[in-house]
């Protein structure tokens, strides 16, 4: 896919739509991965090995796809940037991720996380210098992002309680994974989105793995069905965060970004439909649907020149 093709609006759309539609299966899938793995909620060393392997798994699979296409092996170029990528993308954002999740609540994880659209917005505006804030850039994301509190608060109370190894820590890997947006759209200028992409992954797969195992972590249950599971996630990275970095080579951040509101209402209706979650779903989700959508086409409406 060439930049004519997926700079085209309803091209990216779509390709962020598949990007999102794999990451919202990650969801129910990580749930059912700690059941196989006979992984506690509460062993966050265990669930931290378990995203390490998955994401070793996801470099692996980019690296050897990249060298049967090229019909050569891809050395890794540019160790720099791909030691930032890795830190930011992979380790900084999920270590903080896992640690601050096992002291606050899923709902205001997910809350938290999906205002990481703004911040990827400023933070590739203001401290990148990549692109310009506009008004229906800021109205789009805050309509995605009041859909993603409607679909994850529903009919439920939250509570406004904030510690800093909990909300704090799940804000750190928010603002990890813009800052990685924004050094993926720099370095893509004039460099290989996929060999950056697969060894990230590799090497702070590796890293998050090692972590894991040092604070104790384990992986029971290993069976063919639980192998399968794990090397579909690792394709779910793979695939997912490829093109998603093809689409902010060729793209506005603001723009691709905007899409990812689409990742908690996937993981809400994959949820129900793979784990039989909360009954029914509920009118919010709906609405929230056509809150994110109308946040999307916001963003991305351009009027025509004639």
């Amino acid at each position: 896919m060439n930049e004519k093709i997926l700079s085209k609006t309803p091209v990216m759309i779509f390709v962020a739509m598949i990007c999102c539609l794999l990451w919202g299966s990650a969801f129910p899938c990580i749930k059912i991965g700690y059941r196989l793995f006979n992984i506690e909620g509460s062993d966050t060393a265990s669930q931290i090995l378990f995203a390490g392997c998955r994401f070793a798994i996801a470099g692996t699979m980019v690296i050897l796809v990249s060298c049967i296409t090229n019909k050569s092996f891809t050395k890794p170029k540019n160790p720099m940037r791909i030691a930032t990528l890795s830190a930011f993308q992979t380790v900084i954002q999920y270590l903080f991720f896992y640690m601050g999740l096992a002291h606050t609540t899923g709902v205001k994880s997910s809350i938290i996380t999906g205002s990481g659209t703004f911040l990827t917005l400023f933070v590739c505006a203001i401290g990148f210098k990549q692109e310009k804030l506009t008004t229906k850039k800021i109205v789009g994301s805050i309509l995605g992002f009041l859909g993603i509190i409607l679909v994850n608060v529903g009919g439920n109370n939250i509570d406004f309680d904030f510690s800093l190894t909990g909300e704090g820590f799940v804000m750190i890997a928010a603002f990890s994974s813009a800052m990685a947006s924004g050094f993926i759209k720099k370095f893509s200028k004039d460099s290989d989105v996929v060999m950056l992409s697969g060894y990230q992954f590799f090497f702070g797969g590796i890293v998050m793995a090692i972590t894991g195992f040092l604070l104790g972590g384990g992986l029971g249950g290993v069976t063919p069905v639980s192998i399968c599971l794990i090397l579909y996630m690792g394709f779910i990275s793979a695939a997912a965060y490829t093109l998603w970095g093809l689409l902010l080579k060729h793209n506005d951040v603001s723009k691709v970004s905007t899409c990812k509101f689409m990742n908690p209402v996937f993981g809400v209706i994959l949820s129900f439909i793979l784990l039989k979650e909360n009954g029914i779903l509920g009118a919010n989700v709906f609405v929230a649907l056509i809150l994110v959508c109308v946040g999307i086409f916001i963003v991305n409406f351009r009027k025509s020149k004639t």
